[in-house]
């Protein structure tokens, strides 16, 4: 490619190509990059014609990106990170003023307990930064990898090894007992075999495996599961008024158990803590506006309320401190 073609092709393009190729959606890559419909929808004619290929088709009620658009994706996103990260590297951000568009990736149980409350002070701290959060997906690792993540909070357990990204581990979380405040059959302790035998909310990974599934593989454990959700905030809500029982993160048990009618047991068995740890693109390294979000993050989640020390029955009214630490 000659440099007379490049000129056709301006930074703009290639982030439409960017937006376009990770929306698959004309309205809302105009949405990401803050433009109308019809001005995304000439920038894509301008792509289609500067490649001579159609990048994307539709397919049912979706589009998806052809091979070609597939080639192109990786080098155009590195290009840009490339760009991205020579123009921070000695600037500032103002989140008073200045405008940034960032995608998360985290758990319903994150978003409630950690990034619910920090969303919303930063409306006020940092009025034009905007943010999208996705729940977990089973390719999170290559979104990390192609840039188009921000920050993904989820247990470090469930992260491959050799993934390139930048992190910062959290403090360790535990896992306790829920279930329903007058259950018939559990008091102040839990046994094993009222572990092994009771019905069973479960999470539902789906495509991953989770934390729990994995400890109780170690223990030796196989725990039928009578109900299987793809929701943590929805587990301890299923339990009131149920022989039902689950295990929770504590921080979320502490947060229903003032609100709905359960009570929070330690489980009858060691089970090892998880640790959330947050994770972001190597581009993002030294990047001012990721290092002013990744310590916000840290500051809200160090007010954030830790477990307790063991006992049978746990008072969810007692607290401190928070899971990414100084």
């Amino acid at each position: 490619m000659h440099r007379d073609q490049l000129r056709r092709l301006d930074l703009n393009l290639l982030l439409a190509f960017d937006a376009l190729m990770s929306e698959r959606n004309v309205t809302r890559a105009a949405e990401r990059m803050c433009v109308g419909q019809p001005a995304m929808s000439a920038s894509l004619a301008r792509l289609r014609k500067f490649f001579g290929d159609p990048l994307l088709v539709r397919e049912g009620r979706s589009f998806v990106p052809t091979s070609r658009a597939l080639s192109l994706l990786t080098p155009i996103r590195a290009a840009l990170d490339t760009i991205e990260s020579t123009v921070a590297t000695g600037s500032r951000f103002d989140p008073r003023v200045d405008h940034r568009t960032f995608t998360l990736m985290a758990s319903d149980y994150v978003l409630l307990l950690l990034l619910g409350g920090l969303l919303a002070e930063l409306e006020v701290e940092a009025p034009n930064v905007r943010f999208t959060v996705r729940p977990i997906a089973a390719d999170f690792a290559e979104q990390i990898a192609r840039s188009e993540l921000d920050l993904l909070v989820l247990p470090e357990e469930l992260v491959p090894a050799g993934l390139e990204a930048g992190s910062a581990r959290g403090s360790p979380a535990r896992r306790v007992v829920a279930a329903h405040r007058h259950h018939p059959e559990v008091r102040e302790h839990i046994t094993e075999e009222q572990f092994r035998t009771l019905p069973y909310v479960s999470y539902d990974g789906a495509h991953l495996r989770t934390v729990s599934e994995l400890r109780f593989r170690d223990l030796g454990i196989d725990r039928p599961i009578e109900i299987g959700t793809q929701s943590f905030v929805i587990q301890p809500l299923m339990l009131p008024g149920s022989r039902l029982m689950a295990l929770v993160h504590e921080r979320l048990g502490r947060y229903f158990a003032g609100r709905v009618g359960i009570r929070l047991l330690e489980p009858p068995f060691p089970l090892a803590p998880l640790s959330e740890a947050m994770f972001w693109p190597p581009s993002a390294g030294v990047d001012p506006a990721h290092l002013w979000l990744r310590e916000r993050v840290r500051r809200t989640a160090a007010g954030m309320p830790a477990s307790l020390p063991v006992m049978p029955l746990i008072d969810a009214r007692r607290s401190p401190a928070g899971p990414f630490p100084d």
